[in-house]
C-alpha cells in the first residue's frame, strides 16, 4: 500500500490554473463512452464543445431534448433550439424532443449517468448548494437542480475553488440552502480536481499549486489520490 508521501509525489500537476475552456475539456475527457449526461447552466454548458464523436455521449437538456450537440454559432443558430440556459445549441443525428414532464421523468428516474452542475458550495461529504445564497435580494431559482442532484448516478461539479474574497467553496459544512445531500462525487476547479468518497476528499491533480497550498485554503482534510 502506497504511503501518503508517495501518493503526493505521484500527484499529477500542471504549472498554471485552468481556464474555463481547459476545465471543460478535462471534464469532457472524463465522461465515459456511451454515457447519458445533463449539463447544468453556466460553466458546465462548455463541456458539450469538447466531447468527441467516438465517446458516443448523449446529452440531455431539461427543457426537453436528447441528442444535443455543441453550442450553435453563426448560421447554425436557431432561436427555437436552445438548452436550459437559453443558449443556442445544435442537434446531433437521432436527436429527439419531448414534453417537459417527460424530461423530468428522465432526470428523476435514474436514467442519467452523470450531471455536471455549477455550485456556490460543496461540502466535504458531498452536499451541494447551488441554487440560492440566502441573500435577501436574491431570486430563488432551483430549476431542475434538485431533481438532477438526486436522480443522476454521478454528480460532477465545475466551479472556481475560491470566491472573489478568496474563501474556499469546498467547505466543511454548507452554509447556503442545500440542493442535495451527499450527492457530489467529483469537483472540478481551476486549481485542482477533488474526488469525494466514503474516506473523505482526495486530490487527483493540481493546477498551478501544490497539495500543501490547497490545504492552506480548503478547510477540509485533503489527501493525495492513489494512481488510477
Amino acid at each position: 500500500m502506497s504511503t501518503q508521501s508517495e501518493r503526493q509525489e505521484s500527484l499529477r500537476r500542471s504549472e498554471q490554473p485552468l481556464g474555463r475552456d481547459e476545465l471543460a475539456r478535462l471534464v469532457a475527457r472524463d465522461i465515459a463512452p456511451g454515457s447519458f449526461v445533463n449539463l447544468g447552466i453556466g460553466q458546465p454548458t462548455l463541456v458539450s464543445n469538447y466531447l468527441e464523436p467516438e465517446q458516443n455521449v448523449t446529452l440531455h437538456t431539461e427543457n426537453g431534448m436528447l441528442g444535443m450537440g455543441p453550442e450553435a454559432t453563426g448560421d447554425q443558430i436557431d432561436g427555437d433550439l436552445i438548452n436550459a440556459g437559453k443558449i443556442p445549441v445544435t442537434e446531433l443525428p437521432g436527436a429527439s424532443y419531448f414534453h417537459h414532464a417527460d424530461s423530468f421523468a428522465i432526470m428523476r428516474g435514474g436514467h442519467l449517468d452523470i450531471c455536471v452542475l455549477g455550485a456556490f458550495q460543496v461540502s466535504g461529504t458531498g452536499d451541494l448548494a447551488n441554487w440560492h445564497t440566502g441573500a435577501p435580494d436574491a431570486i430563488p431559482a432551483v430549476g431542475g437542480a434538485m431533481d438532477l442532484a438526486t436522480g443522476a448516478k454521478d454528480v460532477f461539479v465545475m466551479m472556481t475553488l475560491l470566491t472573489r474574497d478568496g474563501v474556499s467553496k469546498l467547505v466543511e459544512t454548507c452554509t447556503y440552502p442545500l440542493t442535495g445531500i451527499g450527492c457530489v462525487t467529483r469537483v472540478y476547479t481551476d486549481k485542482a480536481v477533488f474526488l469525494i468518497g466514503p474516506d473523505g476528499v482526495t486530490v487527483r491533480e493540481t493546477f498551478g499549486c501544490t497539495l500543501a497550498d490547497l490545504q492552506a485554503v480548503v478547510p477540509v482534510p485533503l489527501t493525495a489520490a492513489g494512481p488510477e
